[in-house]
C-alpha cells in the first residue's frame, strides 16, 4: 500500500481519473486529510462508498504510531513516533500565548497557539556535540509522507490550540533531505492542506551551504536558522564537524549571498553551554563574527541537561551578561525561553532513552 500524503493535489487528480473517477474528489480527500484530520477513508461521508473502498485497498493515511509522550509542567509535550520499520522519530507541541504565537489584536492576547517542532531524519549524520540525535547513528531519510504524518499528529491532537507554526529543529539536518522536506514543507503552506504561512515555517540547518544556495532560488518566504554555537573555526569544528567541511568563513559568506538574494532574515541558533562558549570572550567572537551581516538576528538557548554528553546549561547572570554584550554591540538578540526542562527536551534524547532499554 501507499502512504497518500506522497501525492501531490494534481498527483492524486490523475489516480483518480484513471479509475474513472471525477477529478474534483481529490480536493475533498486532502480537505478531509489535512483540515479535517481524518485518518480512515470510510469516514469520509461525502465521497461515493465505492471510492471509498478504492481508497482503502490502495493507501494508508497515517504511518506511524506513539510509543511515548513526555508532558512538561508548562504544556510542552514530547512525543516519540515509531515508523512502520520500527525506526523511532521525535516531535514536540510548543504551546504559545498572545505575541509569541504570531497573532495579533484582542484574538491574539487571547489565543494560545501551537508550534510543531518536527524531524526530517531518523538519527542523523553530523554528530554535533551538544545534541542527542547522533549518538545511535543516522539511520535514513524520512519521506515527505512521514514528515507530513508528524504534522498531522502534532494537529490533531494540540489539545483544540490551532497549530500555528512549524519547526525543522527536531532529529536530522533537513537540508540533508532537501527534497522531502522540500515537498513536506509544499503542502504545510498550500492552501488546500495546512495553509500554515510560509513565514511560520523554519528551517534550522547546521550549515550545509550547497542547501542553503538552494533554498535561496526556491522563492519561498520559509525561515532560515543556522545552527551556529561558536564563533571560532578552532571550537566549532570540535563541537559541529560539519564546519570542517563548511567552515565560518565560507558559511558567513554564503549568508550574505542569502540575505542579498532573499532580503530575508537569518536567525543565527547559539546554545549557551557552561565552560565552553558562554564566556565574554566567545562573545566578543560572536559580534566580530556577524556585526557586518545585515539582517541577521542571535537566538540564544540555554543548553538543556544531557548527562550522556555531559552538558549543563550556565548560570543565568552568565547568560544575562552574554546577552548584554551582543545588545549593546548592536547585535539584534533575543533568549529563548526555557521550555520543557523538567522532560527529556533535548533533541534525541526520548529516542535515545527507548533505544537504550
Amino acid at each position: 500500500m501507499q502512504d497518500i500524503k506522497e501525492l501531490s493535489l494534481r498527483e492524486l487528480e490523475d489516480k483518480l481519473f484513471s479509475w474513472g473517477a471525477p477529478k474534483y474528489h481529490a480536493g475533498q480527500i486532502f480537505s478531509w486529510i489535512y483540515q479535517r484530520g481524518a485518518f480512515e477513508f470510510s469516514t469520509m461521508s461525502d465521497l461515493p462508498a465505492t471510492l471509498r473502498k478504492t481508497l482503502a485497498d490502495d493507501f494508508y493515511i497515517l504511518g506511524l504510531e506513539l510509543v511515548d509522550l513526555q508532558r512538561s509542567a508548562d504544556g510542552t509535550a514530547k512525543l516519540l513516533f515509531q515508523l512502520k520499520d520500527d525506526n523511532l522519530v521525535e516531535a514536540v507541541s510548543i504551546p504559545m500565548r498572545g505575541r509569541a504565537s504570531g497573532l495579533t489584536g484582542a484574538a491574539g492576547a487571547r489565543l494560545r497557539a501551537v508550534t510543531g517542532c518536527i524531524s526530517s531524519q531518523a538519527g542523523c549524520k553530523f554528530a554535533c556535540g551538544f545534541c542527542a540525535s547522533a549518538l545511535k547513528g543516522f539511520k535514513r531519510n524520512l519521506s515527505a509522507g512521514e514528515i507530513l504524518d508528524e504534522v498531522l499528529y502534532l494537529k490533531n491532537n494540540s489539545q483544540k490550540d490551532p497549530l500555528t507554526h512549524v519547526v525543522f529543529m527536531g532529529t536530522g539536518e533537513p537540508l540533508d533531505n532537501y527534497e522531502n522536506v522540500l515537498k513536506a514543507i509544499r503542502v504545510i503552506n498550500a492552501p488546500y492542506a495546512f495553509n500554515i504561512g510560509a513565514r511560520r515555517i523554519t528551517i534550522s540547518t547546521c550549515g550545509i551551504i550547497p542547501g542553503i544556495k538552494k533554498l535561496q532560488d526556491e522563492e519561498l518566504q520559509v525561515e532560515l536558522s543556522i545552527s551556529l554555537h561558536a564563533a571560532s573555526d578552532r571550537l566549532r569544528s570540535e563541537i559541529m564537524p560539519v564546519n570542517r567541511k563548511y567552515p565560518l568563513a565560507d558559511l558567513i559568506r554564503c549568508c550574505h549571498e542569502y540575505i542579498a538574494k532573499t532580503n530575508r532574515q537569518i536567525t543565527f541558533e547559539y546554545i549557551l553551554v557552561k565552560g565552553l562558549n558562554s564566556d565574554l570572550t566567545s562573545a566578543q567572537k560572536l559580534v566580530a563574527l556577524l556585526k557586518d551581516l545585515r539582517l541577521a538576528k542571535v537566538n540564544l538557548i540555554a543548553a538543556n541537561p544531557i548527562p550522556e554528553l555531559k552538558i549543563m546549561p550556565p548560570e543565568k547572570t552568565e547568560i544575562t551578561f552574554f546577552k548584554e554584550h551582543l545588545f549593546k554591540a548592536g547585535i539584534n538578540v533575543t533568549l529563548r525561553r526555557e521550555r520543557g526542562q523538567d522532560i527529556d527536551a533535548a533533541c534525541g534524547q526520548l529516542r535515545l532513552k527507548h533505544e537504550k532499554n
